[in-house]
């Protein structure tokens, strides 16, 4: 670059350069840049720069206003005032993606992903590998997420729904996802915290890689010793505020604590001398099989006791077992010398246990709910007064614990959602605190959080211990363990390996112990000191020796060897486990002794009925499947379909020497306006999708009526062409089988094999994740809903034209049908999930079950019960075939 053209650092900038000193132009910047939120100022006049080829830290309170700049750079958020640059251009961001089309990646603190969908497609997620014919190409994500999750030392199959990993799993595909976009500028919201020292290890020495390559990186996180290790200049923000922009080697960890906060800050972990009481808990051979296998620990009055060890080592299945979330296989969980069998939460619960998740957003509090509603979930039961809540008892169950937290908030009825996440942990600890707890299990309880409130959850900690309360403490925190805890426990693949004591327990230890690096050969040295005897017999059980190894722990994870393929019991054990195998063969076994009450079933006409019938079903099902994946519902499609038969048999009837065509046109117009109505409404509108699909049921049922009033068009009264539309056979195969095979067709191939086809799963999956990566989840919605009506209308025309008697009873109550058949076939309400083949095997079904029965005789009064008992029983087998592959395969 010219001289001319070079931009020179200014000592705000912490470049500390010599007078006449240039540097290059940033990679990115922030330049006096504003944001406000109503009457919020998040973000005041803040300015700072990423160079190429370094690492600059973002550091400050939660709620400082970090995540507002981080969104800026990402596209998500516009300033109010000042500009955001790259590479020296003045940039305006419509959205995410426009911020990934100028090589800007985003690591958000909260992993926006789709838990329906797989791994290689959450990496790829909005920008997806294609081949040379512009499909999707699922084979070549595949191989490249797993390279890319192999160097962050994630070993799983790539194939496999994200949703069934853990937190910390979830973290470093986010940050796959984010690596593989090639970005020159990557920003990296809070990316360890939830990972272990070794996956942190594994992601710095990416870090160092890329900052080789010449990648401009922002790093945001609440760890300063993971800060001073990894960044090179350190930009500190105080209540939205810029405070000052330092070089890392001239500033000390405690003085940037106290640019943060403001003042000094004490010792993070200071704590006197524990008293220790009774044992608390004891485990004794707890084995839960797949999870953990034989532990064995203890944990007394007054003392906090530590749980070390990598991501799935087993660490949170043995608390969630204590909890009674999951129920051991074998062993003895003793609760002050009694042993007890936890059967559920709400036994934990009653016996004194408290339990913090790891997951704070999904599993502790509930974000649209106050923080009076969220504090008392515990023990709601006991602020009732005649089955109605008390907001009196309420206050009195959770006030004090809420006080001694030193809570920062407007008001009780304040959404939590609205606290910084430092604020919503300590509503977490209170809610337990209400429910008198002997003993308290944390894990993770500092994940996320700023400095100063990791030194208040700390000092609440030390409060709660003195107290007598016997605490287990689950953390991914190296520090965090070895200055808050009396005991140290470290657990690899589901064993118990060693357990350190507070004064010998140190890092290098721990991680040996954690990831294995034991030689055999070194079974007779002395172990390490502060290993009690049982973990060193444990360990000594897997044939590792406890004594510190001289090389330090390997970073790299060796190579996965991917499963065998090979044979014929592989392929079948593949299909048995395909949901839609199960859901066939849970109808098939409700079908087949049905059918055998009356052979009529199998006649040559019942069956060409069935046929046909399940095919214009199956169309409607369709467009009903791509509106429950956007996470919603259309209830007026019956009603869609309705009035375009009637007003395409009308328009027959007026016309009778129009060609058919003009009746099939008239339906798809009817069917598209009424699907664009309802896709408007909902997406850009942003009313329920129940409700406004609820009243269109009833306005175009109300047009229909007003349409006909009392009128029906007869088959003499139409062309014997538009009769003979659906009756005519092509091959032996009538027209609308075979419309149905064509809608069926595309809609697989478009679904799988095309960018906006799998967008549609993204936009249901998570619609907010959706948006912050630039998947336009609105457009999808109002898509989704268009060819719901469009294909409600197309039926429409074929009803009119199979059933030549057509009035205003059109098609009634048919909606439930189309939506019982799509959800039977495993189309999820929650959104993102579901197959076409599902669809095709839920409504045939069903439809199958109707008819036998109707055939059998079953009376009418009953026809209706039994028919209900038969889809129960059905989606019965196919949940239990489905569960038991499940937990098969994640043992």
């Amino acid at each position: 670059m010219d001289v001319s053209q070079a931009q020179l650092t200014s000592p705000k900038e912490g470049g500390n350069l010599a007078p006449g000193t240039y540097a290059p132009a940033p990679a990115a910047e922030l330049s006096g840049v504003s944001k406000i939120f109503g009457s919020t100022v998040a973000v005041s006049n803040v300015s700072f720069s990423l160079f190429t080829g370094e690492v600059l830290a973002l550091v400050g309170e939660n709620g400082a206003g970090k995540s507002t700049c981080v969104k800026m750079l990402g596209g998500v958020y516009h300033p109010d005032a000042g500009t955001v640059r790259i590479a020296g251009e003045d940039v305006h961001f419509a959205t995410a993606m426009d911020a990934h089309r100028h090589g800007v990646a985003v690591v958000h603190q909260h992993p926006g992903l789709f838990g329906d969908l797989s791994i290689a497609e959450n990496v790829f997620a909005g920008q997806p590998l294609k081949t040379r014919a512009g499909l999707l190409d699922h084979a070549g994500m595949k191989v490249q997420a797993q390279k890319v999750l192999h160097t962050l030392g994630l070993n799983r199959d790539v194939s496999m729904p994200v949703g069934s990993l853990r937190v910390s799993e979830q973290q470093l595909v986010e940050i796959a996802r984010a690596l593989v976009s090639e970005a020159k500028v990557l920003i990296l919201d809070e990316p360890t915290a939830s990972l272990t020292t070794a996956e942190v290890d594994r992601l710095f020495d990416v870090i160092e890689r890329l900052k080789e390559q010449g990648v401009a990186m922002m790093f945001v996180g609440h760890r300063l010793e993971e800060i001073f290790r990894i960044a090179d200049r350190l930009t500190v923000l105080r209540d939205g505020a810029l405070v000052d922009t330092v070089r890392a080697s001239d500033i000390t960890e405690r003085e940037i604590v106290k640019l943060m906060v403001g003042r000094e800050l004490g010792d993070l972990y200071e704590r006197s001398a524990a008293v220790l009481g009774g044992t608390v808990l004891e485990l004794q051979g707890l084995t839960h099989q797949g999870q953990f296998h034989n532990i064995d620990l203890t944990v007394r009055a007054g003392e906090v006791v530590g749980m070390a060890g990598l991501i799935g080592s087993g660490r949170t299945e043995v608390a969630r077992a204590v909890f009674g979330i999951e129920r051991p296989t074998s062993g003895t969980i003793l609760l002050d010398g009694h042993a007890v069998s936890i059967k559920s939460a709400a036994h934990a619960i009653a016996e004194g246990i408290a339990y913090v998740s790891e997951d704070r957003r999904g599993q502790s509090i509930v974000e649209d709910f106050s923080i009076l509603d969220n504090a008392t979930l515990p023990v709601i039961t006991k602020t009732t007064r005649w089955g109605l809540i008390s907001t009196k008892a309420e206050l009195a169950m959770v006030q004090g614990p809420l006080q001694r937290m030193k809570l920062k908030f407007a008001g009780y009825s304040q959404p939590i959602g609205n606290l910084s996440g430092g604020n919503q942990q300590k509503v977490v600890l209170a809610k337990w605190l209400a429910t008198n707890p002997r003993l308290l299990i944390l894990d993770e309880p500092t994940q996320g959080i700023d400095v100063q409130a990791k030194a208040e959850v700390h000092r609440i900690i030390r409060e709660l211990a003195a107290q007598g309360i016997a605490i287990l403490m689950i953390s991914s925190d190296m520090p965090e363990l070895l200055g808050a805890c009396d005991r140290i426990y470290v657990m690899k693949h589901g064993n118990l390996v060693a357990e350190f004591d507070r004064e010998h327990a140190n890092q290098y230890d721990i991680g040996l112990a954690a990831t294995g690096v034991h030689s055999s050969a070194r079974s007779g040295d002395t172990p390490a000191a502060g290993l009690t005897a049982a973990a060193q017999s444990q360990a000594a059980g897997q044939g590792k020796s406890n004594a510190p190894s001289t090389s330090p722990p390997a970073t790299r994870p060796q190579e996965p060897t991917p499963p065998s393929r090979n044979g014929v019991g592989w392929w079948l054990k593949q299909a048995l486990g395909r949901r839609e195998v199960g859901l066939f063969l849970a109808l098939a076994a409700v079908v087949a002794p049905l059918s055998l009450l009356n052979t009529n079933f199998y006649s040559g006409d019942n069956l060409h009925d069935l046929a046909d019938y399940s095919a214009m079903l199956g169309i409607i099902g369709i467009g009903q499947m791509l509106v429950i994946l956007t996470r919603n519902i259309d209830l007026s499609v019956a009603s869609t379909l309705g009035l375009a038969a009637y007003v395409s048999a009308a328009t027959m009837r007026a016309v009778p020497d129009a060609p058919i065509l003009l009746g099939i046109a008239v339906a798809l117009l009817v069917g598209l306006l009424c699907g664009l109505l309802n896709g408007l409404v909902i997406a850009y509108g942003g009313v329920p999708s129940i409700v406004v699909t609820l009243g269109t049921l009833a306005l175009y049922r109300g047009i229909l009526s007003i349409s006909s009033s009392g009128d029906r068009v007869k088959p003499e009264q139409v062309p014997s062409d538009w009769l003979a539309m659906t009756k005519s056979e092509i091959l032996g195969i009538s027209p609308v089988l075979l419309t149905a095979v064509v809608v069926f067709g595309a809609a697989g191939f478009l679904l799988w094999w095309t960018s906006k086809g799998r967008e549609t799963y993204f936009a249901g999956s998570n619609p907010a994740g959706a948006e912050l990566i630039g998947i336009p989840a609105k457009r999808r919605t109002l898509s989704a809903f268009t060819i719901s009506g469009l294909l409600a209308g197309a039926v429409g025309a074929m009803w009119a034209s199979y059933y030549p008697y057509v009035d205003g009873q059109v098609a009634f109550g048919l909606e439930t049908a189309v939506i019982a058949g799509v959800v039977v076939g495993g189309v999820a309400l929650r959104g993102g999930s579901g197959t076409v083949v599902g669809v095709l095997i839920g409504t045939l079904g069903l439809l199958a079950i109707r008819k036998v029965l109707t055939i059998a005789g079953v009376p009418d009064q009953y026809l209706q019960a039994v028919y209900g008992a038969a889809i129960i029983a059905a989606v019965a087998v196919d949940v239990i075939l489905h569960n038991r592959h499940k937990k098969a395969k994640g043992n």
